[in-house]
């Protein structure tokens, strides 16, 4: 089996296909220009949230404040649930997750905000189950086998589950050592979302942003994860695909075949997927069809979000919160995230949408 990987950087082919998903996010910008911003902005941005999200901010920061050399952006990658709390209390600018606002963080960041907020996502990424086994590079397996993996009823690399959809792999008789996330985590809550839709019970603990048992290892943030896979044999986690490296991944199973992951097959799941019900124009949230069978089309997901006030009282702050966000969902802001994260970037309809609420910020 031939492994996809996300690196640091994306194949000519690669960002050709990418462009192409691309096309409509410039496709109001007719003079051919940037649609990313003036160039003129000044002050300091302090954000916090998903730590999926440090290496695309940290390629988003460079290229920003390049072009806006009196400009500072701070990110805390802290988590999806320390970003949105940080938001909420008035703590940062903005925030990132890798969950959507629910209904009761939805109503008192608004209160925070004085009024609207804006949630618009700025890029698609795979989450990645790796594992560090000695001699596999890569393993089939179903969410049925996955979910029961980390409900800690499948405990050992050469059961039965396993082996039936991996007949050619060497597979050891060593105990499997799950790590999860110890912190609230956004990609903890879009993995156990599609458990809990897919799994067809195997995972009993639902969709849930704090890991509900006390099984396995666990690690703070992406990087956390990563490392201790890295450092432990026989081991296996979730991860935003970005940070995934050189660890060995799993093709999931979709219908009647196993889909490796790629930037092209977590944004094909934008195309099965609805908005959630009941929210403002600039409230861009995401319900993710994980459910999916079709061919091609890789269901573990997560949708990542910039999160911010509609209205500032100070109105540098407001021009940069603008001139940051409007760089995000930019054409050349998402060819950034494609080329130098690997993630899927937002097209389209969804990106007009973005580019359009994201307008709408001012002072008040």
């Amino acid at each position: 089996m031939k492994r996809n990987t996300l690196r640091t950087s994306a194949s000519a082919a690669a960002l050709l296909s990418l462009a192409l998903v691309l096309g409509a996010c410039g496709a109001g910008n007719e003079d051919g220009g940037s649609d990313s911003g003036s160039g003129t902005l000044s002050g300091t941005l302090n954000g916090a949230g998903a730590s999926s999200q440090q290496a695309v901010v940290a390629a988003w920061k460079s290229a920003f404040q390049t072009e806006n050399s009196d400009a500072t952006v701070n990110y805390d990658p802290v988590g999806s649930g320390g970003g949105r709390e940080q938001f909420i209390s008035g703590g940062v600018d903005f925030a990132g997750s890798d969950a959507y606002l629910d209904d009761e963080e939805l109503a008192a960041a608004q209160d925070r905000c004085g009024g609207e907020i804006i949630e618009v996502p700025v890029y698609v990424s795979p989450i990645a189950v790796v594992f560090n086994l000695e001699g596999v590079d890569s393993l089939n397996m179903s969410s049925q086998t996955i979910g029961a993996i980390f409900e800690g009823t499948i405990t050992s690399w050469d059961d039965p589950a396993i082996v039936a959809d991996n007949p050619e792999a060497t597979l050891p008789s060593a105990p499997i050592i799950p790590v999860h996330r110890s912190d609230d985590s956004g990609t903890t809550k879009n993995f156990t979302a599609y458990l809990e839709e897919t799994s067809g019970g195997s995972w009993s603990a639902g969709e849930v942003e704090t890991w509900p048992t006390p099984e396995g290892e666990s690690a703070q943030g992406t990087a956390g994860v990563i490392d201790r896979v890295k450092a432990t044999a026989n081991s296996i986690t979730y991860a935003d695909a970005s940070q995934a490296g050189d660890l060995s991944t799993v093709a999931v199973k979709v219908g009647d075949t196993f889909t490796e992951y790629s930037p092209e097959a977590a944004a094909a799941i934008l195309e099965k997927s609805a908005p959630v019900e009941g929210r403002g124009e600039t409230d861009l949230a995401i319900a993710v069809d994980r459910a999916t069978e079709e061919s091609g089309v890789y269901p573990v997901v997560l949708v990542s979000y910039a999160i911010a006030c509609q209205n500032y009282e100070d109105a540098e702050k407001a021009d940069l919160v603008k001139g940051w966000l409007s760089y995000l969902v930019s054409s050349e802001g998402q060819e950034t995230a494609a080329a130098d994260a690997g993630a899927a970037p937002i097209g389209g309809d969804i990106a007009d949408k973005a580019k359009s609420a994201v307008e709408t910020i001012s002072a008040s």
